[in-house]
């Protein structure tokens, strides 16, 4: 590849930290009246990202370029990937999409802050409208949402999607309601208050003995747990704390940290190219997944932990044993928020969400109806009764980007980490073992070696049958969940 065309990828990889460290700070300490000037702030790097890469003089270097490597043959099926989507959209819609982000993602904090819809409700149609445009203009055969899919999941489309997630949704209902027969769900640490300052030094140690390095990133806090790789040396994560819920931050902190570990993890010779990246959201939740509950709510994993957490908190501890802390983590209950839910409900949380935001791409609902038809779809899958939008619609950050597709990737995420999982546990014969001396870092080794140095070399399927010996599948998701809770 010539060295103009090398210039640009470095180019378009700077550029794309930037912004990523833009609204990273957006979450975390930007003064609240600067919001507006940070919408402007992003909607102009964004409209430059967006010329470089629609540039026609990139075009002709791409059609000039020969690949001598696989390394730059794959390079070029990224970019263009990415390309060919960008020349679709003018500029005018690029920067309005990231206006209006910036402008949502007020609205949506006021709206959680005041316990009302209303001030998001007119942000979010906008989003809509603007996401429903992009779809346009990016084309597809009759479904808006694939289009919109293709940006987080490349080839995957509604109709594949829809009857995977109806799969898991028809096989979790039984499971849930056996559990469900055994009688309310046990939880030694209900009602108890653990210090927020404690919480935190304990979320540090697991992130080091997972391997992520405090060096190349940090960990802050957010109003929703979220991670931002703004190169392999500079991953930002974020937690959330709360006094009578020492759960959210610590799962939020593994899930977290299994993504760091992935940005963390690409290959250094793909520094500033389009390789040092996931080829697709769903490989990227596989791995925040994966550590959060393969890992994370094992009894190995707190084998090794408890002892520390009883160190943190001798006194709301006392008398209690690893038993009682899994007892607790692995508490299987009807929640009204995904972060925050059991694995073995969390699917049915991605699949209201996926219906509803189907509905709203499709125009078959409008966002005037979307916080009531949010409380049916509960009440369906769920069973429960919303009360208040904050435990309801507005909930998730997510809608607040615009982020319509995003969700899904989740739901291939468990299935895509269960199988990862299962696959190392056959491969590291001593991995459970490890785990509960304390050593996390035979597996980060092993992830690191088949999925996190290849960045974006293979499409995500590819690569996980490339390691596993099949693509997409739940029935591991499924054995693993019987395992544990059956």
């Amino acid at each position: 590849m010539n060295d103009a065309l090398l210039t640009r990828l470095q180019e378009l990889r700077d550029l794309a930290g930037v912004i990523n460290l833009a609204t990273w700070d957006q979450e975390t300490y930007l003064p609240r009246k600067a919001e507006a000037a940070r919408a402007a702030q992003l909607s102009t790097l964004q409209g430059l990202y967006h010329e470089r890469l629609i540039d026609p003089r990139l075009g002709e270097w791409m059609a000039q370029a020969t690949a001598a490597t696989p390394d730059e043959l794959a390079t070029l099926r990224v970019l263009r990937r990415e390309r060919d989507r960008a020349v679709k959209l003018p500029s005018r819609l690029v920067k309005a999409i990231a206006e209006a982000q910036s402008v949502a993602l007020g609205a949506w904090r006021e709206a959680r802050a005041r316990r009302t819809f209303a001030p998001f409700a007119p942000k979010l149609a906008v989003l809509v409208e603007l996401r429903r445009e992009q779809a346009d203009a990016l084309g597809h055969d009759g479904e808006r949402y694939d289009a919109l899919l293709e940006g987080y999941e490349p080839g995957m489309r509604v109709a594949r999607l829809t009857p995977v997630l109806a799969s898991l949704t028809t096989k979790l209902r039984p499971l849930i309601a056996a559990i469900e027969a055994k009688g309310p769900p046990r939880d030694p640490l209900a009602g108890k208050r653990f210090p927020v300052d404690d919480q935190w030094a304990f979320t540090l140690e697991v992130l080091q003995a997972m391997g992520f390095d405090l060096e190349a990133g940090r960990q802050d806090r957010s109003i929703h747990p979220f991670s931002s790789g703004l190169s392999a040396t500079d991953v930002r994560l974020t937690t959330r704390l709360f006094e009578e819920q020492p759960w959210s931050a610590i799962f939020g902190t593994i899930h977290e940290g299994g993504h760091g570990l992935y940005e963390q993890g690409f290959s250094p010779e793909h520094f500033r190219s389009p390789l040092a990246q996931s080829p697709s959201m769903g490989l990227h939740e596989s791995q925040s997944r994966l550590w959060e509950n393969l890992v994370g709510r094992g009894r190995p994993f707190w084998t090794f932990f408890f002892p520390k957490l009883v160190a943190r908190f001798p006194t709301q501890l006392a008398g209690l044993s690893v038993d009682d802390v899994l007892a607790s983590v692995n508490k299987v209950e009807r929640s009204f928020t995904r972060v925050d839910a059991d694995e073995v409900t969390y699917n049915l949380h991605i699949a209201l969400r996926y219906e509803l935001e189907l509905g709203l791409v499709r125009g078959t609902l409008s966002v005037a109806d979307i916080e009531e038809a949010w409380n049916q779809k509960t009440r369906a899958l769920l069973g429960l009764e919303v009360t208040q939008p904050v435990e309801g619609v507005l909930q998730d950050i997510h809608w607040a980007w615009g982020e319509f597709g995003y969700f899904p990737t989740y739901a291939l995420g468990n299935l895509y980490g269960a199988t990862l999982y299962a696959t190392a546990a056959r491969e590291l014969p001593s991995l459970e073992a490890d785990l509960a001396r304390g050593h996390l870092l035979g597996l980060r080794e092993w992830l690191r070696e088949k999925v996190h140095q290849h960045g974006a070399r293979l499409d995500a399927e590819d690569l996980v049958r490339q390691v596993t010996g099949h693509g997409l599948r739940d029935d591991d998701f499924i054995a693993a969940l019987q395992a544990r809770y059956g």
